[in-house]
C-alpha cells in the first residue's frame, strides 16, 4: 500500500489513479461476440455457453421445479435473512415512488409530469466465487414497485449447468418474471437484442467483469440503455484518532476481497492512524479465505495523510468514491460538504456492509468517478417520465403571441402557424 504525507494538491490525480487495465483489443472480442448472437440466436448463446462455461445446455430458461429445488437447498437461517433485507429494501424505494403535481404556469396552461415504468427490464447477476444474490434483491425489488411488466434475469450456469440455489431464491423472492442460464457477454447480448427464447429488454442492469461492462458499452449505443458506466469496485474510508483501527481495516479489507481489480482508499488525519490500521489489517488479511484476492486489490490502494480537514473534503470530491466511510468524530460535518459520492456510511457503526445487504439502500453504484454525473440504481432507473400539457382558450391567448415572436425569429414558420391559426379560432368565437 502506497502511503502519502499531506501530498500538494497537484499530486492528487495522480495519486487518486484507478487500476488501468489493457482494453486494446477487448471491445473487438466483445463485438464479435455480439454480432454472432444477434445473427444465430439461440444457438449462439448455446455454443457461447459451452466455450465459456463449460456446459452444452439444452434449456436455457430456469423450469419451475428447478426453483422449487433451489428454495429447498437455501437454509431457513439465509431465508431469514434474506427476507429482512428484502423488506428493508422494499421500504426504502417504495418512499422514493414520484407524486404526481399538476402546475398551472400561467393562467388557462396545465403542465405535469408523471412516472411510467419501463416494461420489459434485465439484470445481470455474476455467479463465479462470489454469486451475487444481494444484488437480485438490489435490482428486482425497485423493478417490481415500479411497475415492470418484465424482469428478465440472466446468470451464469455452473458446470452442472445450475445456477447458484441463493439466486434463484432470491429471484422468486423479489419478483423476477424469468430466468436465464446465462453468463458474460452472451446474456447482455441477449437481453439487448432478443432471440427466440429470451426476450429483448429495454434496460440493462448489473455489475460484471471487464467483458460484461464492456458488452454493456456496446449494445447502449444502439440498441438498450444501461444502468450507468461501472468499473471495479471501490472504497474511501476518512479516519481519524477517535475511530476503532480494527473497524477501519475491517471495512477496507471487505472492499479489497471484491477483486484483484479493486482499489481502497485510506484519508487519516495523522500518521499514527495509518499505522494502526495497517497492523490490524496484517491481522485480519491473514484469516480471510479470499487472502491473496485481496492482497492484489490492496496493491492498487492508497493511503493518504490529510491533515487540513477542508482538503479533506476536496480530495473526496475529486476522487468521488463509489463508497464513502466517514468513520470520524466530526462526520456529520464533512457528510454536508460532500457532492460527489455513490452511498455515504455514517460514523463507525454503519459498515460499508449494511448497504450492500440489509439496510435498505442500493448498492449498485458509479464507480470510476461516476459519481460526479450519476446516482446509484433507485427507483426512478426504473421509469421515465412523461410530460403533459392542457392549454384553454385563456391560456393560448396568453402565451400564444410570445410563441408566435419566437418561432418567427427562429424562421420556423409552420410553428407560428400552429398557434396563429388557433389563436384565430378563437377570437372569432363569440364570447
Amino acid at each position: 500500500m502506497r502511503t502519502y504525507i499531506n501530498p500538494d494538491k497537484n499530486l492528487w490525480s495522480d495519486i487518486l489513479k484507478r487500476p488501468l487495465f489493457d482494453v486494446s483489443e477487448l471491445y473487438g472480442k466483445v463485438q464479435t461476440i455480439l454480432n454472432e448472437i444477434r445473427k444465430n440466436g439461440d444457438d449462439a448463446l448455446r455454443d457461447f455457453t459451452e466455450k465459456f462455461d463449460g456446459i452444452k445446455l439444452d434449456a436455457l430458461e430456469v423450469s419451475a421445479s428447478e426453483i422449487t429445488e433451489a428454495e429447498n437447498l437455501v437454509s431457513s437461517e439465509l431465508k431469514e435473512a434474506i427476507a429482512l433485507a428484502a423488506k428493508n429494501i422494499e421500504v426504502f424505494h417504495a418512499s422514493q415512488k414520484f407524486q404526481i403535481k399538476k402546475i398551472e404556469t400561467t393562467p388557462g396552461v396545465n403542465c405535469w409530469q408523471k412516472a411510467v415504468a419501463i416494461e420489459k427490464v434485465g439484470l445481470y447477476i455474476p455467479g463465479g466465487t462470489a454469486p451475487l444474490f444481494s444484488t437480485v434483491l438490489m435490482l428486482a425489488i425497485p423493478a417490481q414497485i415500479a411497475g415492470c411488466k418484465e424482469i428478465v434475469l440472466c446468470s451464469p450456469p455452473d458446470k452442472t449447468g445450475k445456477i447458484h440455489p441463493a439466486i434463484l431464491y432470491a429471484a422468486k423472492v423479489a419478483g423476477v418474471t424469468q430466468i436465464y442460464k446465462l453468463g458474460g457477454v452472451q446474456a447482455i447480448g441477449a437481453m439487448a437484442y432478443g432471440t427466440e427464447t429470451v426476450p429483448q429488454t429495454y434496460k440493462i442492469f448489473g455489475p460484471g467483469n471487464q467483458y460484461v461492462m464492456a458488452a454493456k458499452q456496446l449494445v447502449s449505443m444502439n440498441d438498450v440503455s444501461i444502468d450507468m458506466p461501472a468499473g471495479p469496485s471501490e472504497v474511501l474510508v476518512v479516519a481519524d484518532e477517535t475511530s476503532n483501527p480494527a473497524f477501519v481495516a475491517s471495512d477496507l479489507l471487505s472492499q479489497a476481497e471484491h477483486g484483484v481489480d479493486s482499489q481502497v482508499v485510506l484519508v487519516a488525519s495523522n500518521s499514527e492512524v495509518i499505522k494502526n490500521v495497517t497492523i490490524e489489517i496484517s491481522t485480519q488479511l491473514a484469516a480471510l479465505p479470499r487472502k491473496e484476492m485481496a492482497e492484489k486489490a490492496l496493491s492498487n490502494s492508497v493511503f493518504i495523510v490529510v491533515e487540513n480537514k477542508e482538503e479533506q473534503i476536496d480530495l473526496i470530491n475529486e476522487y468521488a468514491p463509489e463508497h464513502l466511510i466517514l468513520s470520524t468524530k466530526n462526520y456529520l460535518e464533512i457528510a454536508e460538504k460532500i457532492t460527489n459520492a455513490g452511498s455515504i456510511f455514517l460514523g463507525e457503526l454503519t459498515p460499508e456492509s449494511a448497504g450492500d445487504y440489509a439496510s435498505g439502500t442500493n448498492h449498485t453504484l458509479p464507480t470510476n468517478g461516476w459519481a460526479r454525473s450519476y446516482s446509484g440504481v433507485n427507483l426512478d432507473s426504473f421509469s421515465k417520465k412523461i410530460t403533459f400539457q392542457e392549454i384553454t382558450k385563456q391560456g393560448l391567448l396568453s402565451i400564444g403571441p410570445a410563441i408566435e415572436k419566437m418561432a418567427a425569429a427562429e424562421q420556423l414558420e409552420a410553428h407560428k402557424n400552429a398557434v396563429t391559426l388557433r389563436l384565430k379560432e378563437i377570437r372569432k368565437i363569440p364570447k
